[in-house]
């Protein structure tokens, strides 16, 4: 690849567990930048993300060729509540990094998110144009726009609704089959659309935009605009579990203080036209989560 540093922020989460563990498979040195959860892979990097000289230090002592920016708060509602918050940690610090990308040539990644759009229309391309109804989706898309004013060469990957393994985050599929196994009623969206991401695929397609420098915005998700409760559908089905305890309601009915948007999924030609590793069915997507946790 000839790319030796790579910092990753947010190493310790859902998708930035898999990159570092896939980066080091490709023989890179990584560098897993956290702030509270030390992460089990790469070179265990400290990152206080609401402080600028901290921010400037490890970056200038590390050196990188390349940055990969997951660091982010991504709980919706909690965005909406600490908004000083999630201003430093989602705009400040995606800032900080561009600036000191720029001054020393490094490539970043800036991981942005499908709540950038309104949700009115689904299957959105690069080019539409953003109107987030949340202030999550705000911060995210301040991202963006510092990233495209400040940095070269970069780029901007949303993606939408990651599912996959992690050794502390249950994500979508564990919290349906656990809870169908418990016969707990669950309550599952039947009207909030978007195109679930296996990380074991971003991350593979990831790793091919590092090694073709690709620049610009690109569509990381599934290739599969599914509702919640269809997602929900799809998995009790191939864990052949009673799927009779999903209860469909509407996004109408959630007592969230921050806005969802109804249809939040990606068109995703774009990287299945430029990446060998192209975006997977949610049928595949479904498939490969099942093989690697051993569910089935």
């Amino acid at each position: 690849m000839g790319i030796k540093k790579i910092v990753v922020t947010g190493s310790a989460g859902l998708i930035g567990t898999q990159v570092v563990k896939d980066l080091l498979d490709n023989q890179m040195q990584v560098y897993s930048c956290y702030n509270k959860n030390k992460p089990e892979l790469g070179i265990a990097t400290h990152l206080d993300l609401t402080s600028k000289e901290d921010i400037v230090s490890t970056i200038n002592k590390i050196k990188p060729d390349v940055i990969i920016h997951l660091g982010a708060i991504t709980d919706v509602e909690l965005c909406e509540k600490e908004k000083e918050l999630t201003k430093k940690i989602n705009v400040t610090a995606t800032e900080i990094l561009a600036l000191e990308s720029e001054k020393n040539n490094i490539f970043l990644i800036y991981m942005s998110t499908d709540y950038v759009f309104d949700g009115k229309l689904g299957m959105r391309k690069e080019e539409d144009e953003p109107n987030p109804i949340n202030f999550y989706g705000k911060s995210k898309l301040d991202g963006e726009k510092i990233c495209k004013k400040i940095t070269t060469p970069n780029i901007i990957i949303r993606t939408s609704t990651p599912f996959g393994i992690h050794s502390k985050k249950n994500s979508f599929p564990f919290w349906i089959k656990k809870n169908l196994e418990l016969k707990k009623e669950i309550p599952v969206l039947i009207n909030q659309h978007t195109s679930p991401t296996n990380i074991l695929n971003i991350s593979k397609m990831l790793i091919e935009i590092i090694e073709k420098k690709i620049t610009g915005i690109i569509h990381l998700s599934g290739d599969t605009k599914i509702s919640r409760y269809d997602f929900a559908i799809k998995i009790a089905e191939i864990l052949n579990i009673n799927k009779k305890f999903l209860k469909p309601i509407k996004i109408e009915q959630m007592n969230w203080k921050a806005q969802r948007p109804k249809d939040s999924s990606l068109d995703v030609s774009k990287a299945k036209k430029l990446l060998k590793n192209k975006p997977e069915t949610i049928e595949k997507s479904l498939e490969l989560f099942i093989n690697d946790t051993h569910l089935s």
